[in-house]
């Protein structure tokens, strides 16, 4: 006989066995499922092992992110432009390349220093503290640097990455003052602005040194006379009869002058390096003045002017004589001379004025601390 208690024992089996069996079917379609998403992705990340669909696409993903060349296509048909080409340009072509010339540009706000001390340092020098502060003082707009011969090595590296043989000429050079030559007229082919020596001292702003009826905008080159020697021994005194001064400079970057200079000492120096013969004492029987400085700086001054490349030549040609004997600045093309009186005020010959004239614009001491004795340029009194 059945009783409640069996009917309930009972009961509890068969929900029990019903609970079980469902759970067990419940499990294999998980782990049915599990699998499928598995293949899934396994599928996703290895396409190879996936059988091709009947939809005739490929189930295979392409194993470069660009399509493969059209059928029968063979690399001539493709643009080449091998590297070899860029490093086969002649040096001037390079350094045009790496440093544009905008004659309609601005005048960058830079001035350039070298000195073996910066400013900040204790050995810097009292003698001069003022003529570097002058020169911040009358450019308030302007970046003022300082840059020590330690710093410039590094400066140029990054600034001639692209051209690295004039990095190696820079640092061929044998004697410091020929690297503070050099160094002047890279500064400013790269990156414009005024370059001046550490014993000048600024009398005028460089926005008074230009008539403001002449637009900044046809000229690229600001250079002053250093020599203007009407004697019969000017030989004796300087190398050159109208020679310019490159102690003070302000230009646009990328200017023809600074590119044909740079590229000329680095030709010549890698030159001589080459042959062994790039020594202080040596260099082919050439004098600094010569191979990186003012007469270097003269010669390729009238080269450039005189160049039908870069203007319409009337026939005559631009000598001394177009420059002796000036008082106001000239225009040639697009290069300003200035006067013996802007850069040279004071010393008293070839026709300079004293340094209070309204076209004294900076005082050259004459230091040349830098230099051996026998290289240092002094004013002729007589």
């Amino acid at each position: 006989m059945l009783t409640f208690r069996k009917a309930a024992v009972l009961a509890v089996f068969v929900l029990t066995a019903i609970y079980l069996i469902h759970s067990s079917h419940s499990s294999s379609s998980s782990s049915l499922s599990r699998d499928s998403v598995a293949e899934s992705l396994t599928a996703d990340i290895e396409p190879t092992k996936q059988q091709p669909k009947t939809t005739g696409v490929p189930s295979e993903k392409p194993s470069r992110p660009y399509p493969p060349p059209r059928q029968g296509s063979s690399t001539k048909d493709l643009a080449q432009h091998p590297l070899t080409e860029v490093v086969t340009k002649s040096l001037r072509e390079q350094l045009q390349y790496q440093f544009p010339y905008d004659r309609a540009g601005k005048f960058p706000a830079y001035i350039w220093q070298t000195w073996k001390y910066t400013p900040a340092n204790g050995d810097f020098g009292e003698t001069f503290r003022p003529a570097e502060a002058s020169w911040s003082e009358l450019h308030p707009g302007f970046v003022h640097e300082v840059v020590t011969d330690d710093a410039a090595v590094y400066l140029l590296k990054h600034l001639y990455a692209s051209v690295p043989e004039v990095v190696e000429a820079y640092q061929a050079l044998p004697i410091p003052v020929m690297k503070a030559d050099f160094f002047r007229y890279l500064i400013l082919l790269a990156r414009g602005g005024i370059y001046t020596d550490i014993d000048t001292t600024a009398i005028r702003s460089t926005t008074d040194w230009i008539p403001a009826e002449v637009p900044r905008s046809t000229f690229g080159l600001v250079i002053g006379i250093e020599a203007d020697p009407d004697r019969e021994d000017w030989r004796d005194w300087y190398s050159r009869r109208i020679q310019f001064c490159q102690w003070t400079i302000q230009a646009k970057p990328g200017h023809p002058v600074l590119r044909n200079i740079v590229a000329s000492i680095t030709e010549e120096t890698l030159k001589m390096k080459k042959k062994g013969i790039l020594k202080e004492k040596k260099m082919g029987g050439r004098s600094i003045v010569e191979f990186t400085g003012p007469a270097l700086w003269t010669d390729t001054i009238f080269s450039y002017l005189n160049d039908p490349t870069y203007f319409k030549m009337d026939g005559n040609n631009i000598t001394w004589q177009t420059f002796t004997g000036m008082e106001a600045a000239k225009k040639v093309g697009d290069v300003v001379v200035l006067p013996i009186t802007s850069f040279s005020p004071g010393v008293q010959q070839m026709g300079a004025k004293e340094p209070d004239d309204p076209m004294a614009f900076v005082k050259h001491d004459f230091e040349g601390t830098w230099k051996p004795e026998s290289e240092r340029v002094k004013p002729i009194i007589e």
